[in-house]
């Protein structure tokens, strides 16, 4: 029987299979995002679904990287999780590692802003500042062009993503800057 998954039941399971702080720092940014943008794109109501969307999407990568999206859809189902949020998690590695195309407009986002979400965290590291709050379209677009910078952030996942949800990349950008800014202290926090 699927169950409603609590934010702090998410964070035990994500943190039973994740220990390293890089990925629980990328798992709480991409939360962060996803909440920033359900409030944003008018789905306000499913804020938390988001987030813990966002929260849960890279689950299994840690330890199975050779299976990720694959083993974390077996991971939930022996933990009861809500279908829902199998999908939606499963779905950010279309293309890639799994066939399940994201459909909804939340799956499509969180396809959108994971590789790029790691662009820009990169690009932020290279400012004096280390932050995202000061940070414009324009330096990240200048890194985004340059393959070698922050490389293992696939160029064409954050374009595709642009192109499902109909946004030019400018506008993808610009959003999850704002977005990251919204949950950058909170992830600093949860994470020094």
């Amino acid at each position: 029987m699927e169950k409603v998954l609590s934010r702090e039941g998410a964070w035990e399971l994500l943190t039973k299979y994740n220990q390293d702080a890089f990925h629980l720092k990328h798992a709480l940014t991409v939360e962060g995002i996803m909440r920033w943008f359900a409030n944003e794109l008018g789905y306000g109501d499913e804020a938390d679904f988001w987030a813990i969307v966002g929260l849960l999407h890279d689950l299994d990568f840690e330890q199975y990287p050779e299976q990720h999206c694959i083993k974390s859809q077996e991971i939930m189902r022996e933990n009861g999780i809500d279908e829902r949020i199998i999908r939606a998690t499963a779905s950010h590695g279309w293309a890639l590692t799994v066939d399940i195309k994201p459909e909804h407009e939340m799956e499509k986002v969180l396809y959108a802003v994971d590789e790029l979400s790691g662009l820009i965290g990169a690009v932020a590291l290279m400012r004096p500042s280390k932050s995202v709050q000061d940070m414009e379209l324009k330096s990240v677009k200048k890194k985004y062009k340059t393959p070698a910078f922050a490389a293992g952030c696939s160029r064409d996942v954050i374009q595709r993503g642009a192109d499902l949800l109909g946004w030019d990349l400018d506008d993808l950008i610009s959003k999850t800057i704002l977005a990251m800014r919204s949950c950058e202290e909170a992830v600093n926090s949860a994470t020094a």
